[in-house]
């Protein structure tokens, strides 16, 4: 038996527990959960780089985030029943439609990232550059075990 690789693991699940807890904590303030938000930073980032047509559509946004469709489908509810975003049909074809952000959205995004960005640095902040290139490495490496938890 390893007892460092249970040791490390038990410690690494412990620090992502609190990270998840912080952040469920921080989003609230903003009416969010994290699913919610990496759909709006998908829609505000594909506004920022693309010169093409805006938004994303559902399907897309699923296989982005790696969740289900399903999944996709009651996070886009509810962001659009709070004004995050609106779903446009697609010209030419009647089934498919398109999620992109409103004006309302794009502001409160706007508005939201700053702080975001400052609490994320915050999160980051006892580590040196050096430091989070390493855990950026150590990280990869230990998702590269995930398959040993999943072989029957």
């Amino acid at each position: 038996m390893d007892v460092m690789a249970i040791e490390t693991c038990i410690a690494f699940l412990n620090a992502t527990a609190d990270v998840y807890e912080a952040l469920s904590v921080h989003f609230a303030r903003y009416g969010l959960s994290m699913g919610k938000f990496t759909l709006l930073m998908q829609l505000f980032h594909r506004d920022q780089v693309s010169d093409e047509q805006s938004g994303l559509t559902p399907s897309e946004c699923a296989d982005r985030a790696g969740v289900t469709r399903a999944t996709v489908t009651g996070l886009l509810d509810g962001l659009e029943r709070d004004g995050w975003l609106k779903r446009k049909p697609i010209p030419g074809d009647r089934r498919m439609l398109r999620v992109e952000l409103t004006k309302v959205g794009r502001e409160r995004l706007t508005e939201m990232l700053p702080d975001h960005f400052g609490r994320t640095k915050g999160l980051m902040e006892n580590l040196t550059c050096a430091e989070k290139q390493t855990l950026i490495c150590l990280l990869k490496k230990v998702q590269t075990g995930t398959p040993a938890l999943l072989e029957p």
